[in-house]
């Protein structure tokens, strides 16, 4: 099944994403953790390529493949293209077939300096015209509520949104953040350059004090003084910590479904019980 008929039957679409093994010897304890976190109804499940673009996407078919066939979810699998080859692709997109998945989040994924970056794709919209040429496949698109890190201003970046709709992109999939009123702001700026496709909340639970840099890191995402509040108050108590970061989840989420958001995409880093946890505290507004 393509993921835009869930846009069609429910007003906010709940949405987990997890990552696979960097290793073979770590499969097992991802399938444990889908058989965990399979729990929640989720709508979706979008299962990240492997880390550095390259070298194990076999693992992404696998729990693409498992989730469809153990616990009819509907995979959403991610493609990278910063440094790939057009056969490359070619050879993934077969692979996805073969396991039968129909969704794909096309990105360009990120930069690495040990890698010389394709010939033949330069942009995530690029990927997107090769996978629509090649048929068989419902698009995903990222977005970025701050902004992408190497993008001039947000009006640039609301440019490139367009290009991804004119390539084939069906619906949106925004990064993370922690402060709503951006994304409001990022939602609004698309909607007034006549981008109508729906576009679902990036939320990422942050749990442990030592994520908050390595977010930020790969994000840019801005902090707002209601979260520095929390942290600074948990920094030193971890099951404080814990705690508080759920609970931020939840109001962020629970905000967002309030205020209109076409759909939540919770990033759940593989730890079924702050999925679980967050999925309760918002399950009222998802029914």
């Amino acid at each position: 099944m393509t993921i835009d008929r869930i846009f069609e039957d429910k007003r906010c679409p709940f949405a987990l994403e997890v990552f696979p093994p960097k290793q073979r010897s770590g499969i097992e304890s991802v399938y444990k953790m889908l058989d965990n976190i399979s729990a929640i109804p989720a709508d979706y499940i979008s299962v990240t390529y492997s880390a550095g673009g390259g070298g194990n996407s076999d693992f992404t078919v696998q729990l693409a493949r498992r989730l469809k066939t153990r616990h009819a979810i509907e995979p959403l699998a991610h493609l990278t293209c910063m440094n790939a080859r057009r056969a490359d692709i070619d050879h993934e997109l077969a692979a996805l077939r073969a396991a039968g998945v129909e969704n794909i989040l096309a990105l360009r994924g990120d930069r690495n300096p040990d890698v010389p970056p394709s010939k033949d794709f330069a942009h995530a919209s690029q990927l997107m015209q090769a996978v629509e040429r090649a048929g068989g496949f419902y698009l995903v698109g990222a977005c970025y509520p701050e902004g992408h890190p190497e993008s001039p201003s947000l009006a640039e970046d609301i440019g490139y949104l367009q290009a991804k709709v004119d390539a084939g992109a069906g619906h949106f999939v925004s990064q993370m953040f922690f402060d709503n009123g951006k994304f409001y702001r990022f939602l609004n700026l698309a909607r007034k350059k006549g981008i109508a496709n729906p576009v679902e909340a990036g939320v990422m639970p942050v749990v442990k004090p030592e994520q908050i840099t390595r977010v930020v890191g790969l994000s840019s995402a801005s902090l707002p003084a209601a979260f520095s509040k929390w942290v600074s108050r948990w920094q030193n108590d971890a099951e404080g910590f814990y705690r508080a970061g759920i609970d931020y989840a939840i109001a962020q989420i629970r905000d967002l479904i309030e205020g209109g958001a076409d759909g939540i995409h919770l990033y759940a880093m593989n730890n079924p019980d702050v999925a679980i946890r967050i999925y309760d505290g918002v399950a009222d507004l998802l029914a």
